[in-house]
């Protein structure tokens, strides 16, 4: 028998990482495992958490579902494939290191790039699978066997195939591009930048007018990029500045003369109704220095630090320099005023620092790669869920930018392109290739750059799966059949948030290598919060670490608690009680085995009993409507139903009143363990420790010398009893309802005569007495069609119970509800006077005033009770 049947209650931490290792061992989780051989396939892919990562509680939501999936498919028969798998997360990693490089006083670049890769690769070996281990606390199944690296040499190889193949399509090109730019981490794509909002100034400068004493008044936010200006702008209907077009303006501290050009992109109410044109360091200015054959004039270098455009200024970091040439402007009388302005600014979303327009170098996927992927979730190919997220998605790809694809690391997938001395630039499936493809010589260097995380991650569908891996790595696991088989993937499972980062990319590059959308079904998760709705942040203290859940609660009682709260579409507010709950779930589930124990010390599952009780017939009745909703619930991906589902009838149905009907019925024992241990399975992928531990006690034998229940077939709905349903309905609301009767005329303990029972159904008269009697202390029962009167009665949802009042003492209840009517009435009273009293509602915090308002309503309900209870007992005092 299992250990811990000696202890008292349920203690997790003596069989989760036991349980584990066995089913780890076993290769469970491994896609040969099929208890039913009927060649269904469901495959998923976890979206890789960063090497640099730590499981938080976003991942053990994301884990949490997808393991509920798994479980659900591989115990249905299916051959399931949950792929692991950890980015390489280029700009966190090389930081980590490079601080790490700080503490010895080196610099990467002292150490040169091989040398700074070998750092970063022994960094990896020792602390970047340190999240895999700590997913297998959470119980999650996925295939370990195969798990991948971003950056193993297959991977890698994936990555310049599909480089190539887009490069020679002429989707991947090379140019002079405006891009964002962070002057720590180098040019990031459009949704690499948060933006928000700040509190800044808007500076208006004078510009003198060329031959004349007149100045023209510009305003701006940065004013450090105006040595870059090389045009002033107005509207062409404007009628303060018409007679200006043409002229020249001259720009303070440097002198240089630039022109004044209308177009019909200025806004005349911003600011002046002038504005400044800085082609190089502004996207729109870009636009505008296009359409009117502008210089482009960079002001500072790739580190921010202002060059020799910016005259005396030079060598200062861009926002260093702000206050400097503000106040050398100011000294000049060139300021005109200085304004309090609220605008929004990017950020680079890793570090935090201020992002700057950059005109830069840079390598681009052209945005008609997206063209087939809009195309065919339009045709439906794949579906959303919630199915809102297909409007976000759409309206995101119709305004589509090309994707900047390269950054200014050393970690990461070097762009494989080469660059001859001959003048030939090529792209080469060979991570070394030896020779130019047209001079057949050695002379060429590698591009410097790095390609985008999000690049490589853009592949994780088909990747992982052997897609142009070669013959990379010992023992590998893929195969050709792989592709076939587990693409396109049966479904993905993330945040909502990487959207575009991730999901829209994996659309397109999925379709345009492979032909189809790499997913059949998208399932988009919110955030994870606290209970109060906030966002968790370490500046606020309210981050919750899910190992320290684990530790304190399990991690079925974890697992179960995110999915009951995961309603498709809303955020998750993570709270103690709940998680209080879920433990004491996995608690009514121990003492329930702890009392099936009592009878028997080992049950048979339930296709080997033939159904003889009642009870029994009712309970696997009540299973078989569990089993209905938590599949149809999971096929639909109802996270919240299906626990709610689970959490109903196994709690609510099965422990409070499967147990407590056996009472009068211990002949159903034998079945309702066969239930129970049924209905263990049903439960399993939310809570594989307790179910699979539960199930052990029960079979008598231990997982060690069993099958896990983790690869026996999910329960399947079979016939439903209605008409025995429908009696236990009545037999369950009339004890219900007889307690409630008796507690309230304080007899609740003792054993009364007589009780009438009006049933709202067709009933098994014999199952009402055989049950109701016992488990609601009366001596007998009668069936009756219609009211009876002079009786307390109460009205259930399937019968009206009626009992008699003769004989009854009730002088104590009916002094003890005029003691709280009276109470009552006077806490009433008070607040009226209160809430009439004008000078109190003037003063009283608006606060206090809705406390006090919804206080009255209570006692004004409480007293509605009260009467109703008297007027019931009128004529007895």
């Amino acid at each position: 028998m299992e250990e811990l049947e000696s202890t008292k209650g349920y203690n997790p931490h003596l069989i989760e990482e036991r349980y584990y290792a066995i089913w780890e061992k076993r290769n469970y989780f491994e896609p040969s495992i099929s208890n039913q051989n009927n060649h269904q396939v469901f495959s998923i892919m976890l979206p890789p958490p960063n090497v640099t990562g730590s499981l938080h509680i976003g991942h053990a939501l994301n884990h949490t579902l997808i393991d509920i999936m798994v479980r659900y498919k591989r115990m249905d028969g299916f051959k399931t494939l949950w792929q692991p798998g950890v980015d390489h997360a280029g700009i966190a990693t090389q930081n980590i290191v490079q601080k790490q490089l700080l503490n010895e006083n080196l610099t990467k670049e002292q150490l040169g790039r091989e040398a700074f890769l070998e750092r970063v690769w022994e960094w990896k070996e020792k602390s970047g699978d340190k999240i895999l281990s700590q997913m297998r606390r959470l119980g999650a199944s996925c295939a370990w066997n195969r798990v991948r690296f971003t950056m193993d040499k297959g991977l890698a190889a994936s990555v310049r195939e599909v480089f190539c193949r887009l490069y020679e399509e002429k989707l991947i090109v090379r140019g002079e591009y405006m891009v964002n730019w962070c002057t720590h981490d180098g040019a990031l794509s459009d949704i690499e930048v948060e933006y928000e909002e700040n509190e800044g100034k808007l500076y208006h400068i004078r510009y003198p007018i060329v031959d004349s004493n007149d100045v023209l008044i510009v305003a701006t936010t940065r004013p450090e990029t105006y040595f870059g200006d090389t045009a002033v702008m107005v509207n062409p209907q404007d009628e303060r500045y018409k007679h200006l077009i043409g002229k020249k303006v001259r720009l303070p501290i440097i002198n240089r003369e630039i022109p004044i050009i209308a177009d019909d992109y200025v806004d005349m109410e911003f600011g002046s109704g002038a504005v400044k044109v800085t082609p190089a360091h502004d996207p729109n200015d870009y636009e505008v220095g296009l359409r009117h054959q502008l210089p482009l004039i960079k002001v500072f270098d790739t580190k921010g630090i202002l060059n020799a455009q910016a005259a005396e200024f030079e060598g200062l970091e861009r926002l260093d320099a702000r206050g400097k040439i503000v106040e050398k402007l100011k000294q000049m009388g060139m300021i005109e005023k200085i304004e309090n302005h609220q605008n929004q600014v990017g950020k680079c979303y890793r570090c935090g620092n201020l992002i700057e327009p950059y005109i830069s170098q840079q390598w681009f996927i052209k945005k008609e790669l997206a063209v087939g992927a809009i195309e065919k979730i339009n045709t439906q190919e794949a579906k959303f869920y919630p199915a809102i997220w297909k409007n976000n998605y759409d309206a995101w790809m119709r305004e589509l930018r090309d994707w900047c694809i390269s950054r200014q690391l050393w970690w990461g997938h070097r762009i494989p392109v080469f660059y001859c001395e001959c003048g030939n630039e090529f792209a080469s499936r060979e991570e070394k290739p030896t020779q130019c493809p047209r001079c057949k010589k050695d002379t060429f260097t590698q591009d410097p750059d790095v390609l985008d995380t999000w690049f490589s991650s853009a592949l994780w569908a088909f990747s992982p799966l052997g897609y142009a891996n070669g013959d990379f790595g010992e023992g590998k696991l893929w195969n050709r059949s792989d592709i076939a088989e587990f693409y396109p993937n049966s479904l993905l499972i993330t945040g909502f948030d990487i959207l575009f980062f991730w999901v829209a990319r994996m659309l397109m590059m999925g379709e345009h290598t492979l032909g189809k959308l790499p997913f059949k079904d998208i399932y988009l998760h919110a955030l994870v919060r606290d209970e109060h709705g906030k966002k968790m942040s370490k500046s606020k203290g309210n981050v919750v670490d899910p190992l320290e859940i684990i530790q304190s609660h399990s991690a079925d009682a974890l697992r179960f608690t995110l999915a009951i709260l995961c309603a498709m579409g809303r955020d998750v507010r993570l709270s103690s009680t709940q998680l209080d709950i879920s433990k004491n779930f996995t608690n009514k589930i121990y003492n329930a085995t702890q009392f099936l124990l009592l009878y028997y010390q080992k049950y048979t599952p339930i296709d080997s009993l033939n159904f003889q009780s009642m009870l029994g017939r009712y309970m696997k009745s009540r299973l078989n409507v569990a089993i209905s909703e938590v599949r149809e619930q999971l096929d639909s991906y109802r996270f919240n139903d299906a626990a709610t589902t689970l959490y109903r009838f196994l709690w609510g149905e099965f422990c409070d009143w499967g147990i407590e009907l056996a009472k009068a019925d211990k002949s159903a024992i034998q079945e309702l363990g066969a239930v129970f241990m049924e209905s263990l399975k049903l439960l399993h992928p939310f809570m594989p420790f307790i179910t699979e531990y539960a199930y052990s006690l029960l079979s008598g034998i231990p997982l060690e010398e069993r099958e896990s229940i983790m690869v026996m077939p999910y329960p399947r709905k079979a016939a439903q009893e209605t008409s025995i349903e429908d009696s236990f309905s009545v037999i369950i609301d009339s004890i219900i309802s007889i307690r409630r009767l008796k507690a309230n005329v304080d007899v609740a303990a003792q054993k009364i005569p007589l009780i009438y029972i009006q049933p709202q159904k067709t009933i098994d008269e014999a199952l009402l007495k055989q049950f109701i009697p016992r488990l609601s202390k009366v001596e007998s029962i009668e069936i009756v069609s219609q009211k009876k009167e002079n009786c307390l009665a109460d009205i259930g949802k399937f019968s009206i119970v009626y009992l008699p009042k003769a004989g009854l003492d009730l002088s104590s209840i009916i002094a003890r509800l005029h003691k709280q009517q009276e109470k009552s009435q006077k806490e009433k009273d008070k607040l009226l006077g209160m809430l009439n009293n004008e000078k109190f509602m003037a003063n009283a915090p608006k606060e206090l005033l809705q406390k006090n308002r919804v206080a009255l309503i209570e006692l004004e309900e409480r007293l509605l009770k009260i009467n109703a209870e008297l007027e019931s007992l009128k004529g007895l005092d």
